[in-house]
């Protein structure tokens, strides 16, 4: 593992970190809608910004993940860039998603993620997540 500072004064890791691992394991619930895993690794204020800019708490995204509102195929994840600060942590990667929404198949797509994470009690959770479309 590797560990830099980054000119605002936070460290950052670019390897296989634990941040890193955390988030690759929330994928899989995802997909495979694990909702009680799901459940412990978003924080209970957890928001989501989708990228037709639509914005989801915790329960109406795990709500949907259940329902197969939103219906994840594959969620594959490229190299997630960490940003630690202390108690909190961005993360930023690029991914290939093939889903459903509202019963409407999305392509397979390529998009950007931001994620901050907290550490609350001693284990991290995501707060806030958004998504961006990779065109052209």
């Amino acid at each position: 593992m590797t560990a830099g500072t980054d000119p605002a004064g936070g460290t950052h890791r670019a390897d296989d970190t634990d941040l890193a691992r955390i988030e690759r394991k929330r994928l899989r619930a995802l997909v495979a809608r694990d909702l009680d895993r799901a459940a412990e690794l978003h924080a209970d204020d957890f928001q989501l910004v989708t990228p037709s800019g639509r914005t989801l708490s915790k329960d109406a995204y795990l709500r949907a993940v259940r329902t197969h509102d939103i219906d994840y195929a594959t969620w594959e994840p490229g190299e997630i860039s960490v940003r630690l600060y202390g108690d909190a942590a961005v993360l930023r990667y690029p991914a290939e998603i093939s889903f459903m929404v509202d019963g409407s198949p999305t392509p397979h797509r390529a998009f950007w993620h931001i994620d901050l994470y907290e550490r609350r009690e001693g284990r991290w959770q995501v707060v806030w997540s958004q998504a961006t479309e990779i065109r052209g």
